[in-house]
């Protein structure tokens, strides 16, 4: 049976494998005792170790066909250590994965001023995180491209689900940008991302990137006026940006100085994948109904 390592074990991994352990032998890399126990009992083979640590990582090397690669980079520094120290260890022995899937960011492009994205427009990391996940993508590039590994990118905008959605901001009536200062965002449900990331795995061709984005077509005061309406909150307040400036914080900032609209027709039309949620209302829709 081929056996499949996932690094990184958050919400969407977690989504991902009951389905991937029905078609591979599943490995996780985890951390703690408690992740221990919840990979198990979703189907995988826990495997103790750190990527802030590379010593760590030694048993990693040979030890599967493909990779579900949905670690985050660490919080500061220039580049992803994270990943290079993950593709150093998966470098040690001579068999090397066949497929990796990685789980990048939408933030790479930097501020579009609303225009429409695909995926040949060239990155422009606005963010200090951004460009550490632009390291990332080049670090798996260059080891798809050495090792002949089958490399898929996918550039995921803001995640939503049930337990994923703006509850406490709406309650602290956090405000939204005014209609003038507004910016496009971009959304896809959590369960939507964990299908793309496996069947990234099978379809996927070497060296791809994909926008797994849904088909929303929203501006950010939008998105946060739908979550209230199906929670029966008010709306946000709308404020200018010079005021937003002086009450919210830089992070919250970077991501109202953004603005574009991700074209997704390359992964319905090279994964042959249909959306369970295309729109954040089907996604709103079924949560609430949870």
């Amino acid at each position: 049976m081929r056996r499949l390592l996932i690094i990184g074990c958050g919400d969407v991994a977690k989504r991902a494998l009951p389905w991937l352990a029905q078609r591979f032998r599943v490995y996780a890399l985890v951390r703690n005792a408690d992740d221990k126990a919840i990979v198990r009992s979703l189907g995988a083979i826990p495997l103790r170790g750190d990527l802030d640590v590379p010593g760590t990582l030694r048993r990693l090397a040979g030890i599967a066909h493909c990779v579900l690669h949905a670690a985050p980079p660490p919080e500061g520094g220039a580049g992803d250590r994270r990943t290079r120290h993950l593709l150093a260890a998966l470098s040690t022995r001579a068999s090397l994965p066949q497929r990796i899937s990685y789980i990048s960011t939408s933030g790479v492009y930097g501020d579009c001023m609303g225009e429409r994205v695909s995926e040949t427009r060239p990155v422009r990391p606005a963010t200090a995180r951004a460009r550490r996940r632009v390291d990332a993508e080049a670090a798996l590039r260059e080891f798809g491209i050495r090792s002949g590994c089958a490399v898929a990118i996918l550039r995921a905008p803001g995640i939503y689900a049930a337990d994923r959605l703006p509850i406490d901001r709406l309650r602290r009536g956090d405000p939204v940008l005014a209609v003038e200062d507004d910016v496009f965002t971009n959304h896809i449900h959590a369960t939507d991302l964990a299908r793309l990331a496996g069947m990234a795995l099978f379809r996927a061709r070497g060296g791809r990137v994909f926008n797994a984005s849904d088909d929303s077509d929203l501006r950010m005061g939008d998105y946060f006026d739908l979550v209230a309406d199906g929670l029966g909150l008010p709306h946000p307040p709308r404020i200018r940006r010079a005021a937003a400036a002086e009450r919210l914080s830089p992070l919250t900032l970077s991501f109202m100085s953004e603005s574009r609209r991700l074209i997704n027709d390359r992964f319905k039309r090279e994964l042959r994948i249909k959306l369970r949620f295309p729109q954040v209302r089907d996604g709103l829709r079924a949560a609430l109904e949870g």
